[in-house]
């Protein structure tokens, strides 16, 4: 499982309308920006209370990539 699956893994199991769910992926020189975008009914579920859940996330893909790898910075944005 690469990084960019372990989210869509993560962020399927909060969101209900898991097929409305959008990732835009933009490799940059040291990093990778993964955007996630939400339906806004899904938003409180996958950020959780107080970021908690989103804050979670990051974690484990901080802990998932290896070291030699590109960074992973994750923003979660409603759909507009």
């Amino acid at each position: 499982m690469d990084t960019l699956q372990l989210i869509k893994y993560v962020v399927e199991r909060f969101a209900d309308k898991k097929d409305q769910i959008e990732y835009k992926v933009e490799e940059k020189e040291n990093a990778i920006e993964v955007t996630v975008l939400l339906d806004s009914s899904d938003m409180g579920k996958v950020i959780g209370k107080q970021g908690k859940i989103a804050k979670a996330l990051r974690t484990i893909v901080s802990a998932y990539t290896p070291r030699e790898s590109k960074k992973y910075f994750i923003e979660i944005k409603e759909k507009a």
